[in-house]
């Protein structure tokens, strides 16, 4: 069942739009921000909630890659391998991010800290490679920063 906190967040995104259906995407965010990815439980509760289809609100949540369908680490680094950051050292930091992380790419640390996923684009070519960790976007990535940049998230 979706909690109190969570149906009245979701009945404030309803209100914001036409239809109720219109706010799927808003719950699915609401949701996984409470519970920390989107089971397919949460999936149907949310369909009930808006009155469509489990099929309606799965296809929203496989088509936004920040819809996680299965549990991920309390923090997301997110690995752009568009083809700027690709060309600029997105092999060299994913080899590295793997070795640090003992994970491969998709994968989800053992002390459950970090999930790495692929990212087809963060939108700073011109500061390529990037990556993300959670909402925080890091330009110009060099390995030597990397140690630094992953101690923020113990």
């Amino acid at each position: 069942m979706l909690s109190v906190t969570e149906k009245q967040a979701i009945d404030h995104e309803i209100a914001l739009v036409p239809y109720k259906k219109a706010s799927v995407i808003e719950a699915l965010k609401i949701v996984q921000q409470h519970r920390g990815w989107i089971s397919d439980e949460s999936v149907e509760e949310i369909a009930a909630y808006l009155e469509i289809s489990p099929a309606e609100v799965d296809s929203v949540a496989t088509f936004y890659n920040l819809i996680f369908r299965k549990p991920v680490g309390r923090h997301v680094i997110l690995l752009c391998d568009s083809i700027s950051c690709y060309v600029m050292g997105y092999p060299r930091l994913h080899k590295l991010l793997e070795d640090k992380l003992h994970i491969r790419m998709g994968g989800t640390t053992a002390d459950n800290r970090f999930t790495l996923l692929p990212n087809v684009c963060l939108g700073c070519c011109d500061h390529a490679p990037a990556l993300m960790i959670d909402k925080d976007l890091y330009r110009d990535v060099e390995p030597a920063l990397l140690d630094d940049i992953l101690k923020k998230y113990e």
